[in-house]
């Protein structure tokens, strides 16, 4: 009997050919506009050093010593209150459905809050209806338009959540 190891784990340098790969990817299984989205994101190519800022972190689902998704949180770029973005929230489809996205979203929440993140916001397009409904089920609510400066015109669905205890 095979037995897959799945590990969640802080991003190394060395994974940035491998999550770049998971998320532009999905970008094309999903039919997600390219321009104005994280696909054209300068951090897209260079993930490790984009998340090496304070209050920021990164983290990789790997199986089997391949890395197959992660997302990460950094400060709302163009916000100073206390408001943290997830991002870069992709999975390759051999493991999703498995709960280990969801295991990266807790653990990014759970982050956002001992960093001392007032609210939590996500952007993200309406072909990832999965992802959508699991932001909604975590108590996220649908905002009517951008907030920061993510400079991902194309998203067009928006959405916040306060993290009190």
């Amino acid at each position: 009997m095979n037995k897959d190891t799945i590990v969640i784990r802080e991003i190394q340098a060395k994974d940035n050919l491998s999550i770049e790969g998971v998320i532009r990817a999905c970008f094309h299984e999903f039919n997600i506009p390219l321009e104005g989205t994280a696909y054209q994101d300068p951090e897209t190519k260079s993930m490790f050093e984009a998340y090496q800022e304070p209050n920021s972190i990164y983290f990789v689902v790997e199986k089997n010593g391949v890395v197959m998704g992660g997302g990460g949180l950094k400060p709302l770029a163009g916000n100073n209150k206390g408001c943290c973005e997830i991002q870069k929230m992709y999975f390759a489809p051999e493991i999703r459905g498995a709960g280990y996205g969801k295991l990266v979203f807790e653990k990014c929440l759970a982050t956002a809050k001992k960093l001392g993140f007032t609210s939590c916001y996500i952007e993200s397009a309406p072909q990832l209806k999965a992802a959508i409904h699991i932001y909604e089920l975590y108590g996220f609510k649908h905002l009517d338009g951008a907030l920061g400066n993510t400079g991902h015109y194309s998203c067009g669905v928006w959405m916040i959540k306060e993290l009190c205890d």
